[in-house]
């Protein structure tokens, strides 16, 4: 149970940090924090937790890393459902957290997107549902691959949480403007849940796409990762 409930804080701390960052600062007047500021905070959030929580739970934080572990065999199956439940669970709450501060300013509107996942219409640059399915897949696979390979025995003891947070920094440095990235189905229904209408209509590919690139970067790894006999 200890580690389920390390999953949903952790997760909390992931969305609240991020998203929050996106939606109280990326544009603050004369001092807003811009997509490197986002980008960079996404990063910081699984960093700081990984070495807060890692020994506790692994730290995923995302169900589709939880699935990609689980395909990479790193991970149990018995433990999947509850690791993706209390991620889900994690999200939500940060959602609704980040709600009732951002609603605290005059003038917040849901419908301006509060960092939601998106594509043609939603998308930050109008991308079509093709092109975020496509970043969302390889993204999540390249995730995968250095979540599995900064983690392996072999690699530098220590350094896995640096490697992996830098990764989502630069995740998101590319794909903000495609989907507002997502490579996260917890955080993706986080905050689509406050917002409702086109957000949970275009939730599913924020599932289907980062846990599609996930199980792809979990075979590849086992490919490439295999010890010589």
């Amino acid at each position: 149970m200890r580690r389920y409930v390390a999953e949903t804080f952790g997760t909390f701390w992931l969305v609240f940090g991020g998203c929050g960052s996106a939606v109280l600062s990326a544009a603050f007047p004369e001092v807003g924090i811009g997509l490197l500021g986002v980008s960079l905070a996404f990063g910081l959030t699984v960093l700081t937790m990984a070495y807060a929580i890692g020994h506790i739970s692994g730290c995923h934080l995302n169900p589709a890393v939880s699935i990609g572990l689980w395909v990479g065999g790193r991970f149990p199956a018995n433990q999947l459902l509850p690791y993706i439940a209390a991620q889900v669970i994690g999200g939500v709450l940060a959602g609704g957290a980040l709600y009732l501060i951002a609603s605290g300013k005059a003038g917040f509107e849901l419908s301006a997107g509060f960092a939601s996942n998106g594509y043609g219409a939603h998308s930050p640059g109008g991308y079509s549902l093709a092109a975020a399915l496509i970043a969302e897949v390889l993204l999540t696979m390249m995730f995968l691959l250095v979540i599995l390979g900064s983690t392996d025995a072999r690699a530098p003891k220590g350094m896995a949480p640096v490697a992996i947070g830098l990764c989502l920094t630069l995740i998101h440095l590319i794909s903000i403007p495609v989907t507002n990235t997502s490579v996260n189905p917890a955080r993706s229904l986080g905050v689509a849940l406050y917002v409702g209408d086109w957000a949970l209509a275009q939730l599913w590919a924020f599932w289907v796409a980062p846990i599609a690139g996930a199980v792809l970067g979990a075979l590849v790894y086992r490919y490439i990762g295999a010890e010589e006999q």
